[in-house]
């Protein structure tokens, strides 16, 4: 991506939507934007609307970690779920095993998130 299309920010709801803000002026023709949380990706669809575009019809929009106020925005968002259950129970047991055993090697487990497809997302425009 071009360096006008990625904008930071601080994970928060009025964080994402001061960066919709910041993204719609450096890079006024994108059509879809991921956020890195659900709440900065509900921040941004805050300030859609405050410049009348519409979700998803103007801009399609995808967050990260499928919070359970996510499903109740509108349009309901597109997200990608993270395992978090599974994830809390796998670092407590590698804890664990890492307190057994202090000197085992260090290893790395990749847990996978999954896309939950819901209406805050549109084909996209030819």
């Amino acid at each position: 991506l071009p360096a006008s299309a990625v904008v930071d920010s601080d994970y928060h709801f009025a964080g994402g939507r001061l960066a919709m803000e910041r993204l719609l002026t450096q890079a006024p023709d994108i059509t879809a934007v991921f956020a890195c949380n659900d709440l900065m990706a509900m921040g941004a669809i805050t300030a859609l609307r405050s410049r009348g575009l519409r979700v998803p019809d103007d801009m399609s929009l995808v967050g990260f970690d499928d919070i359970p106020s996510a499903v109740t925005t509108w349009p309901p968002l597109t997200t990608i779920a993270q395992p978090v259950e599974k994830i809390g129970t796998r670092a407590v047991s590698l804890l664990l095993e890492r307190l057994g055993e202090p000197a085992a090697p260090s290893r790395r487990e990749v847990l996978t998130p999954v896309l939950v497809e819901r209406e805050s997302c549109a084909p996209l425009r030819g």
